[in-house]
């Protein structure tokens, strides 16, 4: 009897839905005056923010009564010194980074479970041991759990374990009262002050980095009003206006006026129209401290079309698509799951860039896949709901020792796979191509064992194992099954059409003759009945079921 588990049960394919609004950015022009100016009113609101984020995460939990009271009283505080209008964007702000900042306390204490169950598996044996099957893990673990190979590395993670524990409790106490911790700026950036010579900068230019990271000049629309925004306007003929707060409108009046026009390259068609319809549009405006250059962001909210039906989808060709850390191998399959173009790679290098060139790279790899899929005429793209949350939280107790667990760790780290998902979702409801999302499991093991050499046989072009699996994944997002059938006929089929030929005519064993098959032996004369017909009604020996139950 063969030892291996049950398969898990597989999820079904999903639509993946379109994103609910939409953002454009484009390059301020700003001269010496207007950028010493903004980056003082963004300071300056900056202060404010930082302020009243810490107070609402100093209050703690609080009902949607207590919260409101809280921010009408901080919002008539802030107006003093602001407008009206700062002080809603600022308390909205703050709020919603609030309750990012206790989703993120929620991840974290379930991450630390997780890696304190992994850890106290395999401290609970001895070095060298291996657990039984019956407690592996059920069906998520093909191996059975093995203790660490010496006493000293077990030491080791006892240590750990205990440090974990304490980081738990910490983290439990913290979620209970509601007091995530949130660095503005970025907790990165933060560390790198400790650590300037590795992260290759001085103290002045982390300095301006971190001064850049922590400015706020965010201003929410307003549908009705002139422009769709009465904090920060564009006008219809690219003019940029900004409201001063009022503490500083003594020294920059109530306005600040930008000389230069702005343009957006991208977007620019849906901005004006909804700047001439008075429809609200939202603000953001940065700056990067490394290239010394300011940008203007505009965004605002979309009703979603409802997603495509999964069966009218399936109707079409769909472009598999298997996502790695360097590359993105896809390959077109039609509405019957079979291969009808060579298979594809497209290159994404991101290891080592930094975030701008990463998320550029991503988006241009897309662009390709969108492009490759136009051109055969694919109305879906499947791709794999794929984010390594397990992998990341475990660390080396699931990624494996050595160099092919360091390879594995170093790829998991290197992938940024929900924002390529979000990347696509979005790039591809643009252009009019839904995407199918699918469970991953078994779609690399079962893609090269049944896939990757009938690909081979379409191209001279070598293919390798992913390209095997975006062919598993095409056919799952079809509802097609991964696994082939092997080559010949099957044990007892049944023939489409026409009559089985006879059996053979065989001399009857005797009673006491040696049996080849190990079924016990029959008596001499008895007859061989058979119960399955084929569709003209004859049983399988060639004779009629009438004779049948005539001799009967």
């Amino acid at each position: 009897m063969s030892s291996s588990k049950p398969l898990r049960r597989i999820a079904a394919p999903v639509v993946a839905a379109g994103p609910s609004g939409k953002r454009f950015r484009t390059r301020l022009h700003l001269s010496q005056g207007e950028a010493a100016a903004l980056t003082e009113i963004g300071q300056f609101l900056g202060s404010l923010y930082r302020r009243e984020l810490a107070d609402r995460i100093r209050l703690g939990r609080m009902d949607r009564k207590a919260q409101s009271v809280w921010r009408a009283e901080r919002k008539r505080a802030l107006t003093a010194v602001s407008s009206s209008r700062w002080a809603g964007a600022i308390t909205r702000a703050v709020e919603d980074q609030y309750q990012l900042g206790m989703r993120a306390l929620g991840a974290h204490v379930g991450d630390l479970q997780s890696a304190i169950e992994v850890l106290e598996q395999r401290c609970a044996l001895r070095p060298g041991q291996t657990a039984a099957e019956d407690s592996a893990g059920g069906g998520r673990h093909r191996r059975p759990r093995r203790g660490y190979a010496t006493a000293g590395e077990r030491f080791s993670k006892t240590r750990r374990l205990a440090s974990l524990r304490q980081r738990l409790a910490a983290a439990q106490a913290d979620l209970a009262a509601g007091h995530p911790a949130v660095t503005v700026g970025g907790k990165r950036l933060w560390r790198n002050r400790h650590n300037l010579a590795a992260a290759g900068i001085d103290e002045s230019g982390w300095r301006a980095r971190w001064d850049a990271a922590r400015l706020c000049v965010t201003a929410d629309g307003e549908t009705g009003k002139n422009g769709g925004n009465e904090t920060i306007r564009v006008d219809d003929q690219g003019r940029l206006r900004l409201k001063v707060p009022a503490a500083l409108a003594a020294k920059y009046g109530t306005h600040l006026q930008v000389g230069a026009p702005v343009r957006f390259s991208h977007g620019g068609g849906d901005l004006a129209a909804r700047i001439a319809a008075t429809r609200a549009v939202r603000y953001d405006i940065s700056v990067d401290a490394v290239r010394g250059r300011w940008y203007l962001d505009a965004s605002w909210a979309i009703t979603a079309d409802p997603p495509a039906e999964l069966d009218q989808l399936r109707q079409g060709r769909v472009l598999g698509v298997d996502l790695n850390a360097d590359h993105l191998a896809a390959c077109v399959l039609d509405a019957s799951g079979n291969p009808v173009a060579q298979p594809v790679t497209i290159g994404v290098q991101v290891h080592g860039l930094r975030a701008s060139r990463r998320d550029g790279r991503v988006r241009a790899a897309i662009t390709a896949l969108l492009d490759t899929a136009q051109q055969h005429g694919c109305s879906a793209i499947a791709v794999e709901n794929l984010n390594f949350a397990d992998a990341r939280t475990t660390g080396r107790e699931t990624m494996g020792r050595g160099q092919r667990g360091k390879t594995f760790r170093r790829t998991v780290a290197g992938i940024p796979t929900a924002k390529f998902r979000d990347r696509l979702t979005a790039m591809a409801t643009r252009r009019g191509i839904a995407v199918i999302g699918v469970d991953p499991a078994y779609t690399s093991r079962w893609g090269d064992q049944h896939w990757r050499k009938p690909l081979q046989q379409q191209t001279s072009d070598p293919v390798t194992r992913h390209h095997g699996a975006a062919a598993a994944i095409g056919r799952r997002g079809l509802g097609k099954p991964i696994r082939r059938r092997p080559a010949g006929p099957r044990t007892q089929q049944r023939m489409s059409a026409g009559t089985p030929p006879a059996r053979p005519v065989r001399t009857p064993r005797t009673q006491g003759g040696a049996n080849r098959s190990g079924s016990p032996a029959r008596p001499t004369g008895a007859p061989v009945r058979r119960t399955a017909c084929t569709t003209r009604g004859q049983d399988r020996s060639g004779r009629n079921r009438a004779e049948l139950t005539t001799a009967q």
